[in-house]
């Protein structure tokens, strides 16, 4: 994987690099390596912007993300792409599979098409001194479906990442969870409380204390 930044009235710093570079390694995971990515950050006045581009030999993903912080800015780009390869990825794989599906028929003996396969011919049906043509009936299938479908067992992954080994102020936990790229981080302050900053969908970091 290639990875070129540029900035714009703005200065790539290694946070910003190293963020990119651990986001874009969950994306390459789903695309292959085989690919290169844009990266430019933005600065106009108080809006942050950060715009990702991936292109491979079959396609190419976009995704712009703007913030108040530049960090936030490049944590949605991140998510926005990883989505886009995923559908991308599930639609190609579903295409693949009606294609093969359709290329499936009846096979003879030897493995060709069943030719043994008569067509339907037509029945004679006297009534009386008429007689009428019709065609052979085809018998229906119903298909009954479960009123409730059952629901999805959730994929739980353990993770250490999100929380913190040692006690740090409220300004560390801050950048320990953007450097780490959590929108939850658990840590304890300096006095043993256990605390927990989650961040919101509008970029902004909520404190939790916890009882």
């Amino acid at each position: 994987m290639d990875i070129e930044y540029t900035g714009r009235q703005t200065t790539v710093t290694k946070k910003l690099k190293t963020m990119s570079e651990v986001g874009l390694e969950r994306v390459c995971k789903i695309v292959g390596t085989a690919c290169s990515v844009h990266v430019i950050f933005t600065t106009e006045k108080y809006r942050h912007t950060a715009e990702i581009t991936l292109k491979t030999k079959t396609y190419k993903l976009v995704a712009k993300c703007e913030s108040t912080e530049m960090t936030v800015a490049l944590h949605d780009a991140l998510a926005k792409i990883e989505q886009q390869a995923i559908r991308h990825k599930q639609k190609s794989t579903t295409i693949k599979r009606h294609s093969k599906a359709g290329a499936k028929g009846p096979k003879g003996k030897d493995g060709g098409a069943d030719e043994s396969v008569e067509p339907q011919k037509a029945v004679v049906v006297k009534a009386g001194t008429k007689t009428s043509v019709g065609r052979k009936a085809v018998p229906m299938l119903v298909h009954s479906f479960p009123s409730n479908s059952p629901l999805p067992e959730p994929h739980v992954v353990r993770s250490i990442d999100a929380v913190a080994m040692r006690p740090m102020s409220l300004e560390e936990a801050v950048k320990e969870a953007a450097f780490r790229d959590r929108d939850v981080f658990v840590f304890r302050d300096q006095k043993g409380q256990a605390m927990v900053l989650h961040r919101k969908r509008d970029g902004k970091m909520e404190l939790i204390e916890i009882p």
